[in-house]
């Protein structure tokens, strides 16, 4: 396993300039805050939504329930497993970026385009080389991990926090990527086109908060047009 990152601070400034770096144009694509599950709270996140990330604690109850969940391979989405400690901010955005329309906007020949044509042919174990290979991937976590509002922990400090990604498959599932499972995980059998945000919302709310009631540190970031 390669030596561990820094993690990233939950900020959607900064993820927009995540991809900026690799390669997205700003002006369609960016981050926003979402300030709350309610419904005219999620109305204010522009839309449509392409995809969202989830700041989770990660507690007893979280561990326990990932070792019984199973997953649902789909050739149709492009998922990295995590092999890097701390990584799983950078792997969230790879996931958001390469399976939603904001990958069709990713010119040719940039950084993160050339890494999802790439990792396609791969299978999901050759896929953590192509990423602990990338010198662009690995500047561009450090570049913006040291540009946090908050003092960012030690990159071989115990971080009890983790990114999950949030996107709609081609059929309409609502699935969830994580590069700590093995493979992606069908949420919701169907979800509208334009309901991926408020699906997430009420999963979140019934899976992961219902779950740990007394946890305070959740978060979710959406991917949608630049404003």
């Amino acid at each position: 396993m390669s030596s561990p990152w820094v993690p990233l601070e939950a900020n959607p400034e900064l993820f927009s300039e995540w991809c900026a770096s690799l390669g997205l144009d700003r002006k369609k694509y960016a981050f926003h805050d979402v300030f709350g599950l309610d419904d005219e709270l999620l109305a204010m996140v522009p839309a449509p939504v392409e995809a969202v990330l989830f700041l989770f604690p990660c507690t007893p109850a979280t561990e326990a329930e990932r070792e019984h969940e199973d997953v649902a391979p789909d050739a149709d989405l492009l998922w990295f497993k995590q092999t890097i400690g701390n990584a799983c901010g950078t792997i969230g955005l790879l996931h958001a970026v390469a399976n939603s329309r904001a990958r069709a906007a990713l010119p040719p020949g940039s950084p993160l385009a050339v890494l999802f044509d790439k990792a396609e042919s791969l299978a999901p174990e050759e896929r953590t080389r192509l990423i602990a290979e990338s010198d662009a991937l690995q500047q561009t976590h450090a570049s913006i991990a040291a540009q946090g509002q908050s003092d960012a922990p030690a990159a071989d400090e115990d971080v009890d926090l983790h990114f999950v990604a949030f996107v709609r498959s081609a059929s309409g599932a609502l699935i969830e990527l994580d590069g700590r499972r093995s493979g992606p995980i069908v949420r919701a059998a169907h979800v509208p086109e334009d309901g991926l945000l408020s699906a997430t919302a009420h999963f979140v709310q019934t899976h992961y908060m219902a779950r740990d009631p007394d946890a305070v540190q959740f978060n979710l970031i959406a991917l949608g047009p630049a404003v």
